[in-house]
């Protein structure tokens, strides 16, 4: 054992690789977990804030070379898991904020005027943090025009419990909850203000979401009862803001944008859909069919972060018709590497806001002798 690596060996190799968020070592934020050392074999487990983390295989990656390169190591084995920390919620003045017991984050994608995308944007995002490990549920608020049930091509309605909460239905992957879960045919919905606020309140108070890393929330459109509603009531993380880069898109943005603010709500920014069209024959032309860098501009404008571009691509709108989103259809195309990359960001802002000061966690330190 005279040889063996310490554990403060292991650890020193570790320290020098640092979290670009919070401009920390790993080891000092706590993140090595269960540093096991047996022999010439060590194993431990970096455990990050997100499943989402953009650098995830970066840390693997040095962590196991910079611990192989040690005297007396022969064998290393790295294990990433996530703990996904809860972002802080903040009511506004004079509000009561409902309780998701078990629901870490909640996540609000919104729109100021319906026809950007906003339904596509919310789908993908949560699939690709589904893809990537995290337990994700999908709340479509949309009263009058849901579209969950088509995108992700999941019908039915919802059973309940013994104590009459609400079962979210199953698909893709994920939890899903919808009015469309409980229309029958396709006649209109007519309701006035009282009843949205009700309904809005039943989906987040009565509904078994159970245990989840990321509750996405695809509001309504615009900033009427229902939006207004879910800004006051339901404690959220955050807000994404989807927009096209025309004038008339941008001012109805900076209206929902401004309706998250008054309430306390953390914008994590703003998305850009249908920002170009390429066409298959010509891989390097970009047409801005709705103008060029709006997004980007409002974004500068308002003090708030620009998340990305996402192109304009047929299949989008063919595949979701199908319930088939291009994350899952086309996991290669330019448009699901945009959703992956933005869902990246938000996932990492989330836990960015989750973390004030560095979390105080001792490591988890076994010897096995032989």
């Amino acid at each position: 054992m005279a040889d063996s690596v310490s554990a403060s060996q292991v650890l020193d190799a570790l320290r020098p690789i640092i979290d670009p968020d919070f401009q920390k070592s790993i080891v000092d934020l706590g993140f090595i977990k269960d540093l096991r050392i047996d022999g010439a074999a060590v194993s431990f487990a970096i455990e990050l804030t997100t499943p989402a983390c953009p650098v995830k295989e970066e840390f693997k990656r040095a962590a196991h070379e910079r611990v192989l390169a040690l005297k007396g190591v022969d064998d290393v084995a790295v294990t990433m898991t996530a703990n996904t920390r809860q972002a802080a919620r903040q009511a506004s003045d004079g509000q009561t904020q409902v309780s998701l017991p078990g629901v870490k984050n909640i996540i609000a994608v919104a729109s100021g005027k319906g026809g950007v995308g906003k339904s596509t944007t919310a789908i993908n995002l949560a699939l690709t943090l589904r893809d990537e490990g995290a337990e994700v549920g999908i709340l479509d608020t949309d009263v009058y025009g849901p579209s969950l049930s088509l995108l992700t091509g999941v019908h039915g309605r919802p059973d309940t419990t013994p104590d009459r909460k609400i079962m979210p239905l199953i698909g893709q992957g994920m939890k899903l909850m919808s009015m469309a879960f409980f229309m029958d045919d396709d006649s209109p919905v007519i309701w006035r203000g009282p009843m949205v606020h009700g309904l809005v309140k039943q989906f987040l108070t009565d509904v078994n979401w159970g245990e989840l890393d990321y509750l996405i929330v695809d509001m309504p459109p615009g900033t009427g009862d229902a939006a207004l509603t879910l800004t006051q009531m339901a404690p959220l993380s955050g807000a994404v803001i989807v927009t096209t880069a025309n004038d008339l898109s941008l001012i109805d943005a900076r209206k929902g944008l401004q309706m998250f603010e008054k309430v306390g709500v953390p914008i994590l920014g703003i998305v850009e859909n249908m920002s170009y069209f390429t066409p298959m024959d010509q891989p390097d032309r970009k047409y801005h069919i709705f103008g060029r860098g709006g997004g980007e501009r409002v974004a500068k404008e308002l003090g708030v972060d620009f998340l990305g571009e996402v192109p304009i691509d047929p299949r989008i709108a063919e595949d979701g018709d199908v319930g088939k989103p291009i994350v899952v259809s086309q996991p290669d195309s330019p448009s699901s590497v945009a959703f992956r990359r933005i869902a990246g960001e938000v996932a990492r802002k989330v836990a960015m806001l989750a973390i004030t000061n560095p979390p105080i966690a001792d490591t988890n330190i076994t010897w096995v002798n032989n």
